[in-house]
């Protein structure tokens, strides 16, 4: 070279820059980790070890860490309690007995007991790591504040963080919630404001410990990992059904407290079946590490599920839960809770992958085995020739073909992935997941166990350990977000809601079970397979069921009245709707049916469509009595509704279906568009004299019907057959049949169901013809016939 100092002054740099390097490494900063409730019974079992695990992981990377445990306990209290939970604390079973030794007492020594209660605790806390820091000489990375407390003490917690706890600018704040995170959609919303004023959205970890355990963790990297395979698989074309199920032997004794407030579904499955129902339901994304694609398919899955019933579920209570509750609640001799300590769910998707698949949910206490799965049963279509003794793992179609996602526990006794050896070999990460060999005898689901290739952990690691680990790195999809959350508890709240008073059907519990608690399912509508035996029936005190009611008949208004419970009511307005349209279609071979829209008749529609195969829909035209000035499309329109619970699932020709043309011109409800009198054309070229075979009302708690309101006289009287109307509430602008109209009807119906409908029901019963008051006072056809249909909540309170 020609300058013999430039090799010493390149050498010089790349020595100053790798220096630079191992510093930055060795630098990267410092990690509070400060657990509330540290002397809990969660962080004693799970929490300390799983931060111990983060420790081990971790150190020696470039972090430094400092492990708070706080409590309300005082001082000495708690140092006595952490001193013994540190003491209990593992290693990996490969690691040294010299060497857990050693790490232990490191750990021992950066972690520490305070009480943590008062604003000043709090701003002493953030003094005191601040402190540590600038002495160390270190940079504060961030802070981890892990809440394992009750909901109720977040608010509080959430406020002091923010204004005596946060770190300094360039650190990151990570503050971890424990469920429930609410009881329906209402408080969850109010949960999640509450948290959002005081915490960034990134911020917030929602903890579901079931994302953490392995073999749901692996769910989307073994369908991403096995595209070629499932892609032509994963669907309503192949897939037969999807059984996702959590089995406990053990019974409620001790939570009941906890228990009497939230039962098995808020417990269980609202949260932990739920996740792993969008995991196996989403669409993949193009790249399943990204957080926030994940997420965001996850949020498309919640959106597609449709929308719960009565009918779609099961419950069932322990003979013994309600002794459990009056010894442990002090309540009286005459207690019996309606909590359902088991429950079997059916839930459907609607899209196009699923449509149709039968989703089973199911979980439950004091039931015969303890074991969780993810099963995905696929449909079998062949026939062998061959006798069964005859037929071989990895060639017969003949063999039930199925994914099984093992969670743990149960007969194999270990997490595992298994797949039928006449589906395919999957492909599994080697390093961490290895093929289980045969164990002659065992048997899962009915095959041994050599019908399956099955994948286990090389290393189980407990859920807590691989969440905080996940927490440290940021890894946000292996969390709830506040979005999918409340998507979650949308779709839970209204079956939740309607199950209230719903009397669970007792079993004995464990082994003695027996049949007891077996259900069917067919299309939307799940029920248990045998009557109960006489032996649980519930005893004298105990609340009455439907079953103990008939379908009571009576007068209200002068027109005949059906009462009943609900689902009884349902089904005979559904038998009275098809028995028209039979006789209609005999007689003038067509059938003209008005709807409403709103919530009441979505049971019907979906009864109709599931239970009625003998409704001559061929010859059937559908009107809607009213709608929204929304966009068809939108979830607010009365046709979507219809389209939604009915339209998809019966074979209606296109060309019979009559939506209101609310949008014309790319407008909506525009007078100059003439909507109302182009629908109004319609009806007189379609429907005879303009009377409909039968028409279907509701009636509002102010005492509208269709879209007519009171102190508004459009619509109540005169020659126009459909108008333009102001609702109260939005949207406003509607459109409706008016009352000249329905009164052409041969038949009306009215549904009205709910305890909020007591008032207006007992108010209309009293009132004459008063239909600028209340429209529905209205309704009174000319020369047809008019029934009320009225479930026991609206008619008797």
């Amino acid at each position: 070279m020609k300058h013999p100092g430039v090799r010493e002054m390149l050498a010089a740099t790349v020595y100053v820059a790798l220096l630079g390097c191992l510093q930055a490494q060795q630098l990267q900063g410092h990690v509070s980790i400060i657990l509330l409730g540290a002397t809990g019974d969660l962080a004693k079992k799970y929490l300390w070890q799983g931060l111990f695990q983060l420790y081990l992981d971790e150190a020696g990377k470039g972090h430094s860490f400092r492990f708070h445990g706080t409590a309300l306990t005082s001082t000495e209290q708690g140092q006595e309690v952490i001193a013994k939970v540190l003491e209990s604390l593992s290693c990996p079973s490969d690691t040294a007995p010299s060497r857990c030794a050693e790490l232990k007492a490191q750990f021992q020594q950066l972690s520490e007991y305070r009480r943590l209660k008062t604003p000043e605790d709090y701003l002493a806390l953030s003094k005191d790591i601040e402190a540590q820091v600038q002495h160390e000489g270190l940079r504060e990375a961030g802070r981890i504040f892990y809440l394992s407390v009750p909901p109720f003490a977040y608010a509080d917690i959430a406020r002091n963080i923010n204004s005596s706890c946060r770190p300094g600018p360039g650190a990151w704040l990570r503050v971890v919630l424990e469920k429930p995170f609410g009881h329906d959609h209402h408080s969850a919303q109010q949960l999640a404001a509450e948290l959002g004023s005081f915490f960034q959205e990134e911020e917030m970890y929602r903890v579901d410990h079931y994302l953490g355990k392995q073999v749901v963790a692996q769910i989307l990297p073994f369908r991403d990992q096995n595209r070629k395979a499932l892609d032509g698989l994963w669907n309503r074309h192949h897939v037969e059904r999807v059984e996702i199920i959590m089995k406990e032997t053990v019974d409620t004794a001790g939570r009941t407290s906890f228990y009497e407030e939230y039962g098995v579904i808020r417990d269980v499955i609202q949260n932990h079946l739920t996740e792993i129902l969008t995991l196996v339901a989403m669409e993949l994304p193009g790249n399943v590490s990204s957080p926030e694609a994940v997420l965001q398919h996850k949020l498309q899955a919640f959106q597609a599920l449709r929308g719960l019933q009565k009918s779609s579920a099961v419950v069932g209570q322990y003979q013994a839960y309600s002794q459990q509750v009056r010894r442990e609640l002090q309540k009286p001799d005459s207690f019996h809770s309606l909590t359902p300590t088991f429950a079997g769910i059916l839930v459907h998707v609607d899209n196009l992958r699923w449509e149709g698949v039968p989703f089973i949910l199911m979980s439950g206490k004091a039931l015969d085995e303890r074991v969780s799965y993810a099963r995905v049963l696929f449909k079998n279509q062949a026939y062998c020739a061959q006798s069964e003794r005859r037929w071989e793992a990895e060639q017969s179609q003949c063999l039930p073909r199925q994914v099984i996602f093992y969670i743990g526990h149960g007969e194999l006794g270990s997490p595992a992935v298994l797949v039928s050896r006449n589906l395919f070999r999957p492909s599994l990460p080697s390093a961490s997941w290895w093929e289980v060999t045969d164990r002659p005898g065992l048997h899962l689901f009915g095959r041994p166990l050599s019908d399956f290739y099955a994948y286990s952990p090389v290393r189980e690691q407990d859920a807590y350990s691989i969440l905080i680990s996940h927490i440290f790195h940021h890894r946000k999809d292996s969390f709830v977000t506040t979005e999918n959350l409340l998507a979650s508890w949308v779709f839970w709240t209204p079956l939740l809601e309607s199950l209230a008073r719903e009397v669970p059907r007792l079993y004995p519990g464990g082994a003695e079970n027996g049949p007891v608690l077996d259900f069917e399912f067919s299309s939307n509508r799940l029920s248990f397979s045998q009557p109960p035996p006489e032996q649980v029936v519930p005893g004298p005190g105990s609340v009455p069921t439907p079953s103990h009611f008939q379908v009571l008949t009576a007068k209200y208004r002068h027109s005949p009245l059906i009462s009943a419970w609900p689902e009884e009511l349902i089904a005979r307005l559904a038998g009275d709707i098809e028995a028209a349209a039979v006789r209609a279609v005999q007689r003038f071979g067509k059938f003209h049916l008005a709807l409403s829209g709103g919530s009441s008749p979505v049971a019907l529609f979906q009864q109709l469509a599931t239970g009625h195969y003998g409704f001559p829909w061929a010859h059937t035209h559908l009107w809607l009595v009213d709608e929204r000035c929304v966009p068809l499309w939108d979830p607010e329109s009365n046709f979507q509704g219809l389209q939604a619970h009915l339209l998809q699932h019966v074979r209606v020709p296109h060309y019979n279906v009559h939506p209101m043309p609310v949008q014309r011109h790319q407008r909506l409800c525009a007078e100059e568009d003439q909507g109302a009198q182009a629908y109004a054309e319609e009806i007189s070229a379609l429907v005879t004299n303009s009377s409909f075979d039968l028409v279907l009302l509701g009636m509002g708690t102010d005492g509208h019907t269709a879209s007519l309101f009171p102190q508004s006289p459009t619509g109540l009287d005169g020659e126009q057959l459909v108008v333009r109307t102001e609702s109260p509430s939005r949207p406003f602008q509607r459109m409706s049949l008016s009352l000249p109209l329905i009164n052409r009807a041969r038949k009306v119906a009215v549904l009205v169901m709910g305890r909020m409908k007591r008032d207006i029901a007992m108010l209309v019963s009293r009132v004459g013809h008063e239909p600028k008051k209340w429209p529905i006072s209205g309704v009174l056809p000319t020369s047809g016939q008019l029934v009320w249909y009225m479930d026991y909540e609206a008619f008797l309170g």
